[in-house]
């Protein structure tokens, strides 16, 4: 298991578009993967899920990956969360 905090920085947060980036992202992994905010974890392939957490610009959250490419998920997640999903 492998697990990053990041800042979520763009300023809508993770609302629908960039939800559906980061789903995309979280996709192309085989490991499963999760979001976690203030101890309540979702699948971060989920986009439900992902939304139903209401994480906004300014909130920190963690993602956590187990399987064969854990670590990359994990680094590959908090790249795009990092970026700021170009907003």
């Amino acid at each position: 298991m492998y697990v990053k905090e990041v800042l979520v920085k763009n300023k809508a947060g993770l609302h629908a578009r960039p939800a559906t980036f980061f789903i995309q992202k979280a996709n192309e992994y085989k490991s499963t993967v999760w979001v976690e905010k203030e101890e309540r974890r979702v699948n971060a392939k989920s986009l439900l899920g992902v939304l139903s957490l209401g994480i906004i610009g300014g909130t920190s959250i963690k993602i956590i990956a187990d399987g064969s490419d854990e670590e990359e998920a994990v680094e590959g997640l908090v790249a795009l969360v990092d970026s700021g999903f170009a907003d």
